[in-house]
């Protein structure tokens, strides 16, 4: 499948990765751009020491193109980030949570693509002015760092489609493709995927992670951090309970933050203990039942999408109501 996402990135399918922060796997990423995909690893806050290992683990298992993921706020010292990226020749980076502005134009010196996380059509638009390569519009379905504005997919997607013109990745609630394929016609020209790539033979995640993701219905996700307006959607368990409680007797910022650390998630997500760390899942959990390969996953999406937005298909499903 060849668009303009395809183009710009040198993939063979329009699908992304989106950056899991300290908890990234670059075997993984590597899988995905192996399988058609861009991988992606994010920073995070890690050491400068520990993000170049990642990145030549990432690099050094594919030859295809792959991607670090830069959360702009997150990390106290960017521009060492990037300039990470930069010496490793890392041939598209993403960049949220924060401000862009004074990285674009660092990376294209160095022809390095650049894509942006946005999730409202105000911050699409200067995205756009400052010169990213392409969008990735995020909505409230997905997993992780969420924007207090709460706007979903389906709503975001088409108004932000009208007020731009570079290309645009769907973010959040979608795993197959039936959401590749609504992505799609909302203005898409392609998809980002979390929660389905951690539920994939490749992800070295904990058991007990995956386990939760399989086990997971439309009802097993909650947000958490409103009330100190650093929005979060994790998995509901023992975890998430204690931080519910935390923001119902109003505890302080400083507890809040040291309860929803990059530690307490490895220790969720990794180690696989949900009385002591957080675990990230998107809503779409509850579509996810099985443990396919990457390539599976992105074989099946592009089958079925195409199936879907066929003009066949359409005809047929006229004649039939």
């Amino acid at each position: 499948m060849r668009n303009s996402i395809t183009e710009i990135l040198k993939i063979k399918y329009p699908i992304i990765q989106g950056g899991m922060g300290n908890i990234s796997d670059p075997l993984l990423a590597a899988a995905i751009s192996n399988a058609g995909g861009l991988g992606t690893i994010g920073t995070g806050n890690l050491p400068i020491s520990e993000i170049s290992n990642k990145i030549k683990v990432m690099i050094s298992n594919t030859t295809k193109p792959c991607c670090v993921n830069i959360p702009i706020s997150v990390h106290p010292c960017t521009k060492l980030v990037a300039e990470e990226v930069i010496a490793h020749r890392v041939p598209v980076v993403s960049l949220s949570a924060g401000n862009p502005s004074d990285l674009i134009g660092m990376f294209h010196e160095h022809n390095i693509k650049v894509i942006c996380v946005t999730s409202t059509v105000r911050q699409a638009k200067k995205a756009e002015i400052l010169g990213a390569d392409l969008i990735v519009c995020e909505g409230y379905e997905a997993a992780g760092i969420n924007s207090p504005n709460e706007s979903t997919t389906m709503t975001l997607i088409p108004q932000v489609a009208k007020e731009v013109s570079i290309p645009i990745v769907a973010a959040g609630g979608i795993a197959d493709g039936k959401g590749f394929a609504a992505a799609i016609a909302l203005g898409a020209s392609g998809v980002q995927l979390g929660t389905r790539f951690v539920a994939t033979k490749e992800a070295n995640f904990h058991p007990n992670y995956k386990k939760s993701i399989l086990k997971a219905n439309d009802e097993s996700t909650v947000i958490v951090g409103r009330s100190f307006k650093q929005v979060r959607r994790i998995l509901k368990n023992h975890y998430a309970e204690s931080l519910l409680n935390l923001e119902n007797k109003r505890g302080s910022i400083e507890e809040y933050k040291e309860k929803t650390s990059e530690e307490r998630h490895y220790i969720g997500t990794v180690e696989g203990n949900d009385r002591e760390g957080f675990m990230t899942g998107g809503q779409i959990a509850g579509l996810i039942e099985d443990l396919p390969t990457v390539a599976e996953v992105m074989e099946n999406m592009i089958n079925e999408a195409k199936d879907i937005l066929n003009p066949n298909y359409f005809n047929l499903s006229l004649k039939l109501i």
